[in-house]
């Protein structure tokens, strides 16, 4: 992709969304990650130490966590799974229901378990340094002990497409050959050998799924949520277009019972994703819905059943799919009004077993596993809540606000008790994406907002998912400007319809990604609606970010945003660096130095612009960062900076 420098350069010394003359100049910072940064500007905004006292209660609460539903081992003896007790995600056994984990992976850098060869010997694993999402690709003994690196390379993304049914080779797709698109490559586990199998033209191709070792169904993601799918034959070379070319449509595709049957998710025929059989060309609806989403869907090894996780307005279940017959059902009722979530995990490689996780709103998630010969399901792991009051814990409850045009927006709101009868300041977190959806669910930290007096609200502004084609696709490109006033609204229906007594509620604003850019949005498009504002990881002008992000993120980000040189005007007026003269209120600005997909350039730009103004803020760097805070020592410093910011300006 081209992008125009000079207009670029024009809008970071300009600061404002009108033509400029200024001669051509270089961006204001270039590239990502940390050697984007100079140590002199790490060292100015290095995370500040606080006070122990402070951070007790906090590192109290980053005690409380689940692990992950998991996944069993071939002999169904043993469960993997993912947790954090550590500070960071780490992998653990638990051989047997409910019995004592056994870790088997550790340090700072989180490591995710991808898969299990069939003969049950390995793990394969995947880890990045420092949150740089670079991730290595590793072998571990399902004993334990050291990893065997598969394949990692510095700024190379790698990622684990499946492993051989006889356990002696796996594929994978790495963008080492070019940065901007993914070979596939077959690996052999005990030589270390490995084979080119597939490299397309430029683009985000991934194995999808995989009917054999040589018959492999490929995904190329053209944009954000559209994409288009392949048959390949790994022997032949022979690469046949199914479906998705030349279209701007979403599909999310597996095999079914046949390999000429293919299990496709898509929203082309209707506003939400329903499920359809394509054979020879044609499309067979499945499913009925018409007012919510089927968000996944996981074949077993044997082709008989299917898992579905199913969204209904943010609230998500798990359904079952007979392969043979097509008919869709229910096959888990958590049976408890408590519970919001039912997600549906893997199955285990005989097909009898799946793994589930439970999310309530008031205690932390459950792992169990379902039996499909007997209908029944056990708990296999337990979480932990140590110096937790749960009870204490505000379920989120839906509600909605109106937008400027009349439209309803949903948002959930967690209200504590003593709010009922004073006005508390409000807390108004954005989600990322922006095809992010905020969903109700459990999160300790919460508890210190609620001890606080806050309430906390996460809006489902339009461009979100889980309402339908329209709604998701409203904010696309140059759209966007005619929704991104859902962010001043909801700040506007919080301040008029929670006022009591006379009194206004103060409004603080914050969120990760783009929400942090919202953030941004928020404190400068539309000064004075928030009283405070915390932007993590965000984005301060578009145009500077579709530059600097990593080159295998590019295309798909701009399919979502715009195109910097067809939509540049649009673009200007939809970067916070435009209105930075509007800024009055104090923000704060947290960021992960090693950012491969919003640059800590991003953050540094817009302080520097603050600074330069002597305008309130403060911006932290953390060094060992990458998209988002992650280990625990940060979180616990980052989360207390956020508590300090938010008492000394809304209470």
């Amino acid at each position: 992709m081209k992008t125009n420098f000079l207009k670029i350069s024009c809008l970071i010394m300009c600061l404002a969304a009108v033509a400029c003359t200024t001669p051509a100049k270089e961006p204001g910072y270039g590239g990502h990650g940390l050697d984007s940064i100079d140590t002199k500007t790490l060292a100015k905004f290095a995370p500040p130490p606080l006070d122990g006292g402070k951070l007790k209660r906090i590192q109290g609460l980053l005690d409380v966590r689940s692990p992950s539903a998991g996944t069993l081992s071939p002999d169904n003896k043993d469960l993997y799974i993912s947790w954090n007790v550590t500070g960071s995600r780490q992998i653990w056994k638990v051989p047997g229901p409910m019995k004592f984990p056994v870790q088997m992976t550790g340090g700072e850098d989180s490591s995710r378990l991808l898969d299990i060869t069939p003969d049950g010997k390995y793990l394969v694993i995947g880890r990045d340094e420092k949150g740089n999402e670079y991730p290595g690709l590793y072998l571990q003994s399902t004993d334990g002990g050291e990893f065997k690196l598969v394949y990692g390379k510095k700024k190379v993304q790698v990622f684990l497409g499946f492993v051989t049914e006889d356990s002696k080779h796996l594929y994978y797709r790495a963008n080492d050959r070019n940065p901007k698109s993914y070979a596939i490559y077959k690996h052999n586990i005990e030589t270390g050998e490995r084979e080119l199998v597939f490299e397309g033209p430029d683009g985000y191709w991934a194995i999808a799924d995989h009917w054999d070792d040589n018959l492999l169904l490929l995904a190329n993601w053209k944009g954000n949520t559209s994409s288009e799918y392949y048959l390949y034959d790994v022997k032949t070379k022979t690469q046949t277009p199914l479906f998705g070319q030349d279209e701007d449509e979403e599909y999310s595709a597996r095999f079914g019972s046949k390999k000429d049957q293919i299990l496709v998710l898509t929203n082309k025929f209707s506003e939400f994703r329903k499920l359809y059989l394509w054979q020879k060309g044609e499309f067979k609806a499945i499913s009925n819905n018409e007012t919510y989403d089927i968000d996944s869907i996981q074949p077993d090894r044997q082709r008989t059943r299917a898992v579905m996780r199913v969204n209904k307005g943010g609230y998500y279940s798990a359904e079952a799919l007979d392969l043979k017959t097509l008919n869709m059902y229910t096959f888990f009722e958590a049976n408890d009004p408590d519970v919001l979530h039912v997600y549906p995990g893997s199955f285990s490689q005989d097909g009898r077993y799946t793994s589930l996780y439970i999310v309530k709103g008031n205690e932390p998630g459950q792992g169990l596993i379902y039996d499909w010969k007997s209908k029944k399901s056990k708990v296999w792991t337990t979480s932990s809540a140590p110096e937790v009051e749960l009870n204490a814990l505000v379920t989120p409850k839906l509600e909605y606000y109106t937008a400027r045009d009349g439209t309803q927006i949903p948002m959930f709101v967690q209200t504590p008790a003593q709010c009922a009868d004073k006005v508390c300041p409000v807390i108004v977190q954005f989600h990322g994406g922006p095809e992010g959806q905020a969903i109700p669910r459990f999160s300790p930290i919460r508890q210190m907002f609620f001890e606080k007096n806050y309430i906390f609200v996460e809006p489902n502004v339009r461009g979100s998912d889980g309402y339908g084609k329209t709604w998701l696709h409203a904010d696309n490109g140059p759209k966007r400007l005619n929704v991104i006033t859902d962010i001043e609204d909801a700040a506007k229906h919080i301040k008029k319809n929670w006022s009591k007594w006379g009194k206004t509620p103060k409004v603080a604003v914050m969120g990760g990604s783009y929400g942090g850019y919202s953030t941004l949005m928020a404190m400068t498009k539309f000064a004075g609606a928030y009283d405070a504002g915390i932007a993590i990881v965000g984005m301060s002008s578009l145009l500077t970010f579709l530059e600097n992000t990593a080159p295998y993120r590019r295309a798909l980000r701009t399919s979502e945003y715009g195109d910097p040189e067809k939509d540049l005007e649009a673009l200007k007026k939809l970067s916070a660096l435009t209105y930075l003269d509007n800024l009055q209120d104090p923000m704060l600005i947290i960021h992960g130095a090693t950012d491969p997909r919003v640059p800590a350039g991003e953050a540094i730009q817009v302080y520097q612009a603050m600074e330069q103004k002597k305008l309130p803020g403060q911006l932290v760097l953390f060094p060992d960062e990458g998209h988002g805070i992650r280990k625990r020592r940060n979180r616990a410093l980052y989360l207390g900076y956020l508590f300090d910011f938010l008492d000394k300006h809304l209470q």
